[in-house]
């Protein structure tokens, strides 16, 4: 009791969980983003200004001129821009960002540095089987592009970027949209969207097939369809790399009919949804990324995409495109049903 007022003397609330540990588990996965950004950004920087860092005598890169420095200050902007995502998933202010321009570029960070993940280590360790030094790269050829130890340094940033930023933004997602994802796929509503999704699912499906059949032929070693350039370069990193995409068209494939008709009662929507934005994203910005470095390409160009290859890199494209605006529609439409 209370010597002064005669009440009850008030219980002490309960302390809250403190916030430090997860905000200082956030600042170190920044710090090593932003750190696994400087060797990339230093040597883009360097042939900017116009170092010779780890290009070949040999390499074509020498001879590129002003469409290899359009294309390094293009990809300085890029990786820029995952040192303000880093930001944006562990600030405050990043909480007040619109939605659709925050998750845009997440999906095309995520898009390109998927295949990376998922094949580079694969390179590297068929490189050590096969008893010699790490490969040239993934368009290496008769003339390396880029000295060996680039393409090392380059890809192992890129990994612990795409690591450290995916944590960061599963986390942010989970608490800023997790109702949105979370629950298993028969929890999808039935709504007036459902046919439409089923159309779309079906299509993206549908045109999934053509990538995937055609990167799984140059995967077997096959070169039909491919430019002399690439044709010359077709050694087994290459062939890799190809299947990487095979992996991330079945993925798109899976994921986008698995959540247009899947009735599995014990599937977590989470799988269905990762699988199309994993392989969505890495079809999409390869597509866009392989057909851009190649515009600038002359009718004698070895490096002028052949037909096959530019209709690959289309569709893919679309695929893409088809998610991103599918994908908008279900999320407005999950929260939608939640608001009811």
């Amino acid at each position: 009791m209370s010597t002064r007022t005669g009440r009850p003397a008030r219980a002490p609330h309960p302390a809250a969980p403190s916030p430090a540990p997860r905000t200082a588990a956030r600042t170190v996965l920044r710090l090593i983003t932003l750190a696994a950004c400087l060797p990339y950004l230093s040597l883009k920087i360097a042939w900017l200004a116009g170092s010779h860092l780890g290009i070949p005598e040999g390499s074509a890169l020498r001879r590129d001129g002003n469409s290899l420095m359009a294309l390094n200050a293009l990809t300085v902007l890029m990786d820029a821009a995952v040192i303000v995502l880093a930001f944006l998933l562990t600030r405050p202010w990043g909480r007040r960002i619109p939605a659709w321009l925050l998750a845009l570029p997440m999906w095309c960070a995520t898009g390109l540095i998927a295949p990376i993940l998922a094949v580079f280590p694969v390179q590297r360790l068929a490189a050590a089987l096969r008893g010699g030094a790490a490969g040239s790269g993934p368009d290496a050829g008769p003339e390396e592009l880029l000295a060996p130890w680039v393409w090392s340094v380059v890809y192992t940033g890129f990994i612990v970027q795409g690591l450290a930023l995916g944590t960061l933004f599963v986390q942010y997602a989970r608490e800023r949209w997790g109702p949105l994802w979370r629950g298993r796929l028969d929890t999808l509503a039935h709504g007036a969207t459902r046919p439409a999704r089923r159309l779309t699912g079906a299509a993206v499906a549908v045109l999934s097939l053509l990538p995937a059949a055609v990167h799984l032929l140059w995967a077997a070693g096959g070169t039909t369809g491919l430019n002399p350039a690439r044709a010359a370069a077709m050694d087994l990193d290459a062939r890799l790399n190809d299947a990487g995409y095979v992996l991330f068209a079945v993925l798109t494939a899976a994921g986008a009919l698995t959540l247009a008709y899947g009735r599995g009662r014990r599937i977590p929507l989470l799988l269905p949804l990762a699988a199309t934005w994993l392989g969505s994203g890495a079809l999409a910005c390869w597509g866009g990324w392989l057909t851009l470095t190649t515009l600038t390409a002359t009718a004698a160009d070895p490096k002028l995409p052949a037909p096959l290859m530019t209709l690959t890199y289309s569709v893919q494209m679309i695929v893409g495109t088809m998610v991103a605006v599918a994908g908008s529609h279900f999320f407005a439409e999950r929260a939608a049903v939640r608001c009811d």
